[in-house]
């Protein structure tokens, strides 16, 4: 047998993030200077733009808080190695945990410097920020978390907001997976909206994947990357809209494996959990169009591959 290891642990200090409310950021009210102070600055943005993205850099300012906090809690205290590296296109901050509930947590915020060649959007983007969150519970009975969110202007005016919520599973435990599709389901009711087409995104994958080696998540979350929820309305409605999601959705992600952490599991489950953490290796190694033409390995690897993979 032969094991593939993520890198090794180091200890940094815990940075602080400041507490906002999803829609509680106006034009000058101040963001960690984390999401500030690399990248163009939000000031190349008209005002009404530049409250949006304040609005966006606040929830991802909460959710960096609530999220960490949380895994702090479940494996009784949280040490973190942090990293930064820019690319042609972006600067990558990135955060790994490791413990022993959560057996590994990878974050990355992305400050989008350039379009990349053949992306989808509007024009070439000014100003983008993104949050990508990778969770893998130590528990066989709890899959792997991959949720992103993300927020684009663009040269011509325009603005976009995206995002991907969902869970590979290694052992399928019905019960959970049906609360995970409720928490998603909840927010597109709230709004009057139809999850179908979302949902069959995620189930297949968007433009630029390789089938044979995509990804194979549970048909639970949603995919944003394509149609925006409100067509008539780019950024705004629909980051709220996916706002909503991301934060129920990994709620009850955390709830999961807070009730599953100490459950008796087989060696079935153990080896279920070993081939779908090697097949996310697949996917992103020679399915997914980002990871194998645009992000170089060494960035993505840190945050989202799991903490140990046996082939």
């Amino acid at each position: 047998m032969r094991y593939w290891t993520s890198s090794k642990q180091l200890i940094v200090p815990l940075a602080s993030c400041l507490l906002v409310a999803l829609t509680s950021c106006t034009p000058g009210q101040d963001v960690p200077d984390v999401l500030l102070n690399r990248g163009p600055s939000i000031e190349i943005l008209q005002p009404d733009q530049q409250a949006l993205a304040r609005r966006f850099l606040a929830f991802v300012a909460e959710m960096e808080r609530k999220k960490f906090a949380r895994i702090e809690a479940l494996n009784g205290g949280a040490n973190y190695e942090d990293r930064e590296q820019d690319t042609e296109h972006a600067i990558w901050r990135l955060r790994v945990t490791r413990g022993p509930v959560v057996e590994k947590a990878g974050r990355a915020l992305v400050y989008e410097i350039k379009s990349p060649p053949d992306a989808p959007g509007f024009g070439n983007v000014i100003w983008g920020r993104a949050l990508f969150l990778d969770m893998y519970p130590k528990t066989p009975l709890v899959g792997m978390l991959h949720a992103v969110i993300m927020m684009q202007f663009f040269d011509d005016g325009r603005s976009w907001a995206g995002g991907w919520l969902g869970v590979m599973p290694g052992t399928r435990v019905e019960a959970d997976l049906a609360e995970l599709k409720a928490s998603m389901d909840a927010v597109f009711a709230a709004h009057d909206k139809n999850p179908d087409a979302y949902r069959e995104a995620i189930c297949k994958g968007t433009e630029g994947v390789i089938s044979e080696f995509r990804r194979k998540p549970a048909c639970v979350g949603a995919s944003f990357y394509g149609a925006p929820v409100y067509r008539d309305d780019f950024a705004d409605r629909n980051f709220k809209f996916i706002a909503e999601a991301f934060d129920a959705f990994t709620d009850t992600y955390f709830d999961t494996i807070e009730k599953r952490q100490n459950d008796p599991f087989t060696e079935q489950d153990v080896i279920a959990q070993n081939q779908m953490r090697k097949a996310w290796l697949v996917d992103q190694l020679f399915s997914d169009p980002f990871a194998r033409e645009i992000v170089p390995f060494e960035i993505w690897s840190f945050t989202n591959v799991a903490p140990e993979i046996r082939f």
